[in-house]
């Protein structure tokens, strides 16, 4: 057998520490998102006999865990021991200790074999110890910025929170960390109510939403509406606008209407509000564009405003080019990167304003409790980009070339001229002024630091 042990120390009890993990979204949000995790069943938390299975992509073959939760004391440990997967064996321990009222710490001990006896130890032992590094060098780091962010805001109730979008890239992850800051989450989605999958059902196509099942939350998180990374044929380049207003439109009248309605709504939007081509530093307070996307994003402003007319604090969450691992236009480009067949779209002098999925969520967390922000706030990081500057940083990230140019004639033929020229050539310096004017910290301020956190390579 082999072990491998990572600790780390916290500033809260030990209880809280503990209590952390007893939360649904936990183990979803200590999942190498690298390894694109999918939790295939779920049956209870981490009290002796839950489990779990779940298939992780961490290779050129999918490979499926069983994991069973055993030995559970109270605020001091638990046990997930594969029952079925890669390993032959496999017992990862969960240790946590008091070393003060305010102060605890969190041990990972795994102890495990290698399949094929000692045939499989010259080739994976080095292997699965890298890999256990950095896993667990970047399960810690989340966890410790969770706390952190939660911590900030202990003192204050907590909150009942519907969520729109709720499966997607960005919001299973808001899901997964509202619930371990103790709040309670509601899906809102299509198809019949499955708790813990769709809370709530609705059909914006329809106008149907389940008026009554909204009544008492304390916030709204909207972030449903059509990819804008499929090819846009005239029937999705229809489908990009009307779902965002119809879904928007549906929601915001039916919070106006209820007797107890909601504090705030945070509302998905875009910073293609400003327009494709904006080389000028960009603000909550610059013009508005004017060509395809921009229309989209006035119109999906503007149908909020049955819920600001109600007294409902709106938030307009103009969304950057969010990187993780597990989603967006950062999954899309790697395996090109990773293979050193990546490099500059166009000339490679357009603006990019990223930011890092886990401060995407941490900024819905900060509006989500920051009275005074409302209206428009744009969610990037405070240093925009080139895609120059962005191809040179993610080559050095992965340690790979990056020579091959996709020269702007090529994107627009793959693409079309319209959506080439608003997506992957669009050039916007945008700058989170408001963010930053209200206190918000960025975790991951620069692009290096969001691709190393992200990737698991910090």
């Amino acid at each position: 057998m082999h072990e491998f042990s990572q600790r780390s120390t916290y500033p809260v009890p030990v209880e809280a520490l503990f209590a952390w993990h007893e939360q649904p979204g936990a183990f979803l949000r200590l999942s190498p998102p690298w390894d694109a995790p999918e939790v295939l069943r779920q049956e209870g938390g981490i009290r002796d006999g839950a489990q779990v299975v779940v298939r992780v992509h961490a290779g050129p073959v999918p490979t499926t865990w069983h994991i069973e939760h055993r030995d559970y004391i109270a605020n001091r440990q638990f046990r997930d021991v594969q029952r079925e997967g890669p390993f032959a064996q496999w017992v990862h321990t969960h240790r946590f200790e008091a070393l003060e009222p305010s102060v605890s710490a969190l041990e990972d001990h795994i102890a495990y074999a290698l399949p094929l006896g000692a045939l499989g130890d010259p080739f994976g032992r080095n292997f699965v110890h890298d890999t256990l590094v950095r896993v667990f060098r970047y399960r810690h780091a989340v966890l410790a910025g969770d706390i952190a962010r939660h911590a900030a805001y202990a003192n204050r109730p907590r909150l009942t929170v519907a969520i729109t979008g709720a499966s997607g890239f960005i919001g299973r992850q808001l899901a997964a960390f509202l619930s371990t800051g103790g709040h309670r989450v509601l899906r809102i989605g299509r198809g019949p109510v499955v708790p813990g999958h769709t809370d709530i059902s609705w059909n914006p196509d329809r106008g149907q939403l389940d008026a009554s099942a909204l009544e008492g939350v304390d916030a709204v998180v909207h972030l449903a509406g059509a990819s804008i990374a499929d090819r846009w044929t005239s029937a999705h380049r229809a489908a990009i606008k009307t779902s965002r207003l119809e879904s928007t439109s549906l929601l915001a009248h039916t919070l106006a209407k209820l007797s107890r309605k909601p504090r705030v709504l945070l509302s998905g939007s875009a910073i293609g509000i400003y327009g494709a081509q904006r080389d000028e530093e960009l603000t909550e307070r610059s013009a508005l564009g004017s060509d395809y996307l921009a229309d989209v994003g006035m119109a999906w402003e503007g149908a909020t405003e049955p819920a600001s007319r109600a007294g409902i604090r709106v938030v307009h969450l103009r969304t950057g080019i969010v990187q993780g691992a597990a989603g967006g236009a950062l999954a899309k480009q790697l395996p090109l990167f990773k293979y050193g067949a990546g490099g500059p779209l166009g000339d490679g002098t357009q603006w990019l304003s990223p930011i890092a999925l886990d401060d995407h969520i941490g900024a819905m967390h900060f509006c989500l409790w920051q009275d005074t922000v409302q209206g428009p706030v744009n969610l990037v990081a405070p240093t925009p980009v080139t895609n120059a500057e962005f191809t040179r940083t993610l080559a050095d990230v992965l340690d790979r070339p990056a020579v091959l140019p996709a020269p702007a004639f090529a994107l627009r033929l793959a693409l079309g001229r319209e959506m080439a020229d608003s997506t992957v050539l669009a050039s916007q310096r945008v700058v989170p002024a408001v963010l930053q004017a209200a206190g918000f910290t960025w975790r991951h301020p620069t692009l290096a630091d969001m691709l190393r956190f992200e990737l698991g390579l910090a």
